[in-house]
């Protein structure tokens, strides 16, 4: 019989070092892996048992090292880190690969008339809200009425700026016009994420020690967060917006895609699949899913709350979100 696992392993960390780039790719490829979004509602709520256990102490026996990462990542592809909530399915990171490749491709593929630009930044904000309200720092809950203006806000904001580019573009090569949704993206996230997580700006996320303790919660915490989620989504979407316009541009000159025009849209969609696959975990890795400040970047008072507890303490942590 194999010696029983101890119960000394850190699974509350990532498996690999998440100090270095590498560390943080080897992660998110495993949180973005879309295979996870196949497992049932059994194997989850397993891998949930698990990984509970093991943190209270208890080692089930038999149980492997791998077998306990396994559960651990199964875990978090579908659990919120900070409210442990099972999270809604095309909020979750493992869908972002084939729900963004659908959509990006959409998006790409039908950018000449004005309706199918409407419809197509619609879909895309609607499912950016549904994430990033899923993936959001913190668990303080977030208002309906928040929910509505981040919503519309950012909506608008993408149609805007698509289709003020589309008419920019109309004398201009027909590759420029291809990079117009690529635009709009860019804009709408930098309206929606901030938007999304006002409640964070407003009241602040919540900040711990090396080990855990919560010490408070902090804006600006929240603002150096947001920042970095804004960059990483912006990045995600840059190679699946900007590699597949150019290859499809030269596709189009030539005979095959006049003669099966139909190709055109599933070409696309799997360019911008193809992308996405490495673009999406090594994106999410430009910066620690655990990221770290200052305390005295913090506001005054925070920083007056954590000396009283912690006169020593130099760095303080943050879920940032994603």
């Amino acid at each position: 019989m194999p010696p029983s696992l101890p119960a000394t392993i850190n699974i509350r960390e990532p498996r690999w070092d998440q100090s270095t780039f590498q560390g943080r790719a080897k992660h998110f490829f495993m949180v973005t892996d879309p295979r996870n979004l196949l497992l049932s509602g059994a194997t989850l709520e397993e891998a949930r048992r698990v990984v509970e256990d093991y943190r209270a102490g208890t080692v089930h026996p038999g149980l492997t090292e791998d077998q306990l990462w396994r559960a651990k990542y199964i875990y978090d592809s579908a659990f919120h880190p900070d409210t442990g909530e099972k999270m809604i399915l095309v909020g979750r990171m493992s869908a972002q690969v084939p729900m963004n490749m659908t959509i990006t491709g959409c998006m790409l593929t039908f950018y000449r008339t004005t309706p199918a630009v409407l419809f197509w930044q619609w879909v895309n904000q609607s499912f950016n809200a549904i994430v990033n309200y899923t993936n959001r720092s913190g668990d303080a809950p977030i208002t309906p009425s928040q929910l509505g203006t981040a919503y519309v806000s950012a909506t608008t904001g993408a149609v805007v700026t698509a289709l003020g580019l589309k008419s920019l573009t109309k004398h201009l090569p027909a590759i420029i016009g291809r990079y117009v949704p690529f635009a709009a993206v860019a804009a709408a996230n930098c309206i929606n994420i901030p938007l999304m997580r006002q409640r964070e700006l407003k009241l602040g996320i919540p900040v711990t020690d090396e080990n855990g303790n919560r010490l408070g919660e902090s804006t600006a915490a929240a603002q150096k967060a947001i920042f970095q989620v804004v960059v990483s989504r912006i990045g995600m979407a840059a190679p699946a917006m900007a590699i597949p316009p150019v290859i499809m541009n030269m596709l189009e000159k030539r005979a095959f895609l006049k003669r099966y025009p139909y190709l055109n849209a599933p070409l696309q969609v799997s360019l911008v699949g193809l992308c996405l696959v490495f673009a999406t975990p090594l994106c999410c890795a430009l910066f620690p899913q655990k990221s770290s400040m200052p305390v005295s970047s913090l506001e005054p008072e925070v920083q007056d709350q954590i000396r009283k507890k912690d006169p020593w303490l130099e760095t303080v942590y943050f879920n940032k979100g994603l």
